[in-house]
């Protein structure tokens, strides 16, 4: 089955726009249903969760309908709102956590933690205005919001730092190996 969203075209002519599936999202849900929920952690200190790395529309949301409430609540109302907000969405769960990215690079990261959730932009230190909290182990420029509660968010400064963050997605490669090389002789 394909997790990716259905590309819609309008008859207005413009380009498509990318669609959740609904049916992804109502099969995440009732996959949730009955099992125990995710264990949540006090900070970031390596994997937030046990969610299994996984590109596409339903781990994420199979991952959110883990989360317990009120971070369940929280992380749904970010997905929504980047969902809104971003045409052309990605999503995929890395590192225990809801990763949001256009064209191919990541933008944000969301993850449910005990008493917040992590709202996590990976270049934050270049979006205005500067999101205020540098999370631990997450890099020196991501930088983010932590709310405890869907009134904690608010949703028209993560809209703008949404947009401002996909406009400079991170393309991630691999490792560079830092073997040195022979001085040049002159």
């Amino acid at each position: 089955m394909n997790a990716r969203p259905k590309k819609v075209h309008h008859s207005s002519g413009g380009g498509g726009k990318r669609i959740a599936d609904p049916k992804a999202k109502a099969k995440a849900k009732k996959a949730a249903r009955g099992k125990p929920t995710t264990k949540l952690l006090v900070a970031m200190t390596g994997k937030a969760s046990p969610a299994k790395a996984a590109e596409g529309d339903e781990p994420v949301f199979a991952y959110i309908a883990s989360l317990p409430q009120p971070q369940r609540k929280i992380a749904e109302r970010i997905d929504a709102l980047a969902a809104r907000t971003l045409p052309g969405l990605q999503r995929a769960v890395k590192w225990g956590m809801a990763y949001y990215g256009v064209d191919g690079g990541w933008c944000f990261a969301c993850g449910g933690f005990v008493g917040h959730v992590k709202l996590m932009f990976i270049r934050g230190t270049e979006i205005k205005p500067e999101p205020p909290v540098t999370p631990i182990g997450m890099g020196k420029a991501t930088r983010g919001v932590e709310p405890t509660s869907v009134g904690d968010l608010d949703e028209r400064q993560a809209a703008s730092w949404m947009k401002q963050a996909a406009a400079m997605p991170f393309f991630g490669g691999k490792k560079q190996s830092r073997t040195r090389q022979a001085p040049t002789k002159k």
